[in-house]
């Protein structure tokens, strides 16, 4: 018994020996990007969580300011936190002194646990609602949904939860740098916050909007989302950094915007016709041809027609 004891446990110690190596060869893969002068992002691979990609879907940034660095959505795992920290180092040996969180899942704040054991003082910026979330019982999903996305390569994460609020118009100044929040209520989730640097003409987006993939559409509302990204649109900003995809100027919120009125419409022509969602699809998908090479399109088409259909039909009443 003792022996069989001792082989199960020597194979699960190789099982995760090869997980953390197939994991670091993964995420050696990717360098910091600087989008903006002190501005890097680390564009993760658009696709969904694997065992293949670690989990690594999103993009991390950090923004140099005068007494520090600023860190933005740190991934999905404590590996891809000690990765964005490794990508720091390279560039400056400046502390990290504050982190952002865009929203409550979890691809884009598990990694919180790397920055955390390296700086355990550090506060962590996120909507109350986010906050609130997480302690309900989100972050437990959320962390158990990746670890079975990824065939367990994110062993050993940890929840470390946002532990400061911030709010639309809340200015957060860091070094000489300002960091506004905007949040005008559901969008992509309740807890969505854009972060804007006026000094740096960047904004971050979260998944208000993503870039050459379907953006999710279950825990949020179409209309919120279009509010927010047209209320960023009247800033006077350049660069902005989707939730997931690369980097660009504001052709990214038109593109997003473009997708979502175009979904939203298409679904409230046939729904005032009095069609079901389920008759739905040809009609949208025609509409929705300038979209269909995008990550997740043939999947998720019909769930979020169902969805908006949902919405369009709550307004209704």
């Amino acid at each position: 018994m003792k022996i069989i004891l001792l082989i199960t446990l020597l194979l699960l110690s190789n099982t995760f020996s090869l997980q953390a190596a197939s994991t670091d060869k993964f995420l050696n893969g990717f360098s910091a990007e600087e989008i903006t002068q002190n501005v890097y992002v680390i564009h993760g691979q658009n696709s969904d969580p694997s065992a293949n990609n670690s989990g690594f879907i999103n993009n991390p940034a950090f923004v140099i300011v005068e007494t520090g660095v600023v860190v933005i959505d740190p991934g999905s795992s404590l590996d891809i936190g000690e990765m964005v920290l490794d990508r720091i180092r390279l560039i400056t040996p400046l502390p990290v002194i504050a982190l952002f969180n865009t929203h409550e899942h979890g691809d884009h704040w598990l990694g919180n646990q790397a920055i955390v054991n390296a700086y355990p003082d550090i506060p962590i910026y996120a909507h109350p609602k986010m906050i609130n979330n997480i302690a309900d019982g989100v972050g437990k999903i959320w962390l158990t949904r990746l670890l079975q996305l990824t065939e367990n390569a994110i062993t050993g994460t940890k929840i470390m939860a946002p532990t400061h609020p911030v709010d639309h118009g809340d200015e957060i100044r860091l070094g000489q740098r300002r960091f506004i929040i905007h949040h005008l209520g559901i969008s992509h989730t309740s807890n969505d916050i854009m972060i804007e640097l006026p000094e740096f003409k960047t904004v971050f987006l979260g998944d208000n909007a993503v870039i050459k993939r379907v953006p999710r559409l279950d825990d949020g509302d179409v209309l919120g989302t279009i509010a927010a990204l047209e209320m960023i649109l009247e800033t006077n900003n350049t660069n902005f950094v989707p939730g997931h995809g690369p980097s660009g100027d504001k052709a990214i919120v038109e593109l997003n915007l473009e997708y979502l009125r175009t979904l939203y419409d298409s679904v409230k022509i046939l729904y005032e016709d009095d069609l079901s969602y389920f008759e739905m699809k040809d009609f949208v998908v025609e509409k929705m041809n300038k979209f269909v090479g995008w990550y997740g399109f043939d999947a998720e088409i019909g769930r979020s027609i169902s969805l908006v259909y949902l919405q369009i039909e709550s307004a209704d009443f």
